[in-house]
């Protein structure tokens, strides 16, 4: 049975690391610490493209960009996020919004928040207003609070053209 609505979940995880910058919602935040990845380790955008596959049932991340592919090394997330967007549509689908939360100690994402809507619109090619950030912390509890890592989770729904 062929559905005309679908809605999808990523969640992404990524250590931190000192050395690398600190890549999130396709912008770079100044920070000591940067997360650990193949790619630029960006986990907001990583957890976005699963989402946006999944509910399109276009498998994940790990099957279209692998991390044992020498190509994807460092590679800019946004380049990732543009070519998932580009199978998902492929696939006759549209993006129709995404809510996203950023799961971290350090550093505070709010103030980031406007840039990341606009520089993740812009590689999607939809509004800003599509797409909801939102920023916790984990009350110093797990990985996340013992600041060995960041995670994030995404929603979307998506719709047939």
């Amino acid at each position: 049975m062929e559905f005309s609505i679908r809605t999808g979940i990523g969640y992404d995880v990524h250590r931190y690391a000192e050395g690398r910058e600190l890549w999130l919602g396709g912008i770079k935040i100044d920070h000591p610490i940067g997360l650990l990845g193949h790619s630029d380790a960006d986990v907001l955008i990583h957890a976005l493209c699963d989402a946006i596959l999944g509910a399109a049932n276009l498998r994940d991340i790990g099957y279209h960009f692998p991390d044992t592919a020498g190509e994807y090394k460092d590679i800019d997330s946004k380049i990732l996020l543009d070519r998932s967007m580009e199978i998902l549509r492929n696939a006759g689908y549209e993006f129709g919004n995404a809510d996203c939360t950023v799961c971290a100690e350090q550093p505070k994402i709010n103030p980031y928040i406007p840039a990341m809507q606009a520089t993740l619109a812009k590689v999607m090619k939809v509004d800003a207003g599509q797409i909801s950030i939102k920023a916790t912390t984990s009350e110093k509890m797990g990985f996340v609070g013992r600041m060995e890592g960041m995670s994030a989770y995404a929603s979307v729904l998506i719709y047939k053209k």
